[in-house]
């Protein structure tokens, strides 16, 4: 169920987003200042161009999945070997668009993240609360890009004349959220793990 007046976001979400479980983490950040009129639908990472690309590929991924469905009733062997190539195939097409498109050194910061919004150190004091932007995070290893519009909550400034900025997802479609919750999912696995 979405709320009417905030698009993408769950009804309940404000009072939520305390709940949603933060990891420090370091990842990809692309972040673009947005005009206060700009719609929160907006793609400003000009991915346009790839839209009908994508929808054929969600298609086709729909596809695996229900024909997967039927055949785990005959042959658990087999679609378990599907379901492994699918993966191989998903992970294959993310690293190929990310050499495309390689992050430079400055791209990749230490944040607070969570399904709720995010946390980053910025150089410059050019944030203020009110602020909106468009993020887009690449999450290692797995090299997933969810994309958000934030809304900047608060600007902390520190000793090094930069500010700490804390920002909270206005627009984020659910596909991006799960990826998001995944991350941080085996994030907190990896670091039991490590304990």
């Amino acid at each position: 169920m979405q709320s009417s007046d905030n698009p993408g976001k769950p009804a309940g979400y404000a009072a939520e987003r305390r709940d949603f479980f933060r990891i420090e983490d370091r990842i990809g950040l692309e972040i673009r200042k947005l005009a206060p009129d700009t719609p929160l639908d907006s793609d400003v990472f000009d991915g346009d161009h790839l839209e009908s690309l994508k929808a054929e590929f969600r298609r086709l991924d729909q596809d695996v999945k229900s024909h997967l469905a039927s055949l785990a009733e005959r042959d658990r062997l087999l679609t378990g070997l599907i379901k492994s190539l699918n993966g191989k195939l998903d992970t294959l097409a993310r690293i190929m668009a990310f050499e495309q498109n390689p992050l430079q050194p400055d791209d990749w910061q230490d944040v607070t993240l969570s399904e709720g919004g995010l946390s980053f150190f910025s150089r410059t004091p050019a944030w203020q609360p009110g602020d909106r932007m468009a993020v887009r995070m690449t999450l290692p290893p797995d090299l997933f890009q969810p994309q958000a519009i934030a809304e900047v909550l608060e600007v902390v400034p520190d000793a090094s004349g930069g500010t700490r900025v804390h920002t909270e997802f206005v627009h984020l479609d659910d596909s991006d959220r799960q990826q998001i919750a995944r991350h941080v999912m085996r994030w907190q696995i990896r670091q039991r793990q490590k304990g």
